[in-house]
């Protein structure tokens, strides 16, 4: 695993690794507005995950997402927490699976 010093250095990397679509969490599940696709958690699996603390400024915690469809569509999820979290993204990100 890496280890990042920003969430822009995070993104980068792992586009250059091929996870170009930007995920954002939909009603039901996740989607893209680059692609007019919307998938349900059972059809994505999380393949890395990177936190980051808000050392000077707790608006910059934030988690970013590796993600990668069972059909091998790969993308980028970004999500805040603590005080920038949203009770329905934990619910959805507790749906999808890690894998080790």
């Amino acid at each position: 695993m890496v280890n990042y010093k920003s969430v822009l250095e995070a993104i980068e990397d792992l586009q250059r690794r091929g996870y170009t679509i930007d995920f954002n969490i939909g009603f039901d599940g996740i989607q893209s507005h680059q692609s007019p696709f919307s998938l349900s958690p059972d059809k994505f699996l999380i393949t890395e995950v990177y936190r980051f603390e808000g050392a000077t400024n707790p608006d910059d915690q934030a988690v970013v997402y590796a993600i990668e469809s069972k059909d091998g569509i790969k993308g980028v999820m970004v999500d805040g927490y603590g005080i920038s979290s949203d009770p329905a993204n934990e619910q959805l990100i507790r749906d999808l699976e890690i894998r080790h």
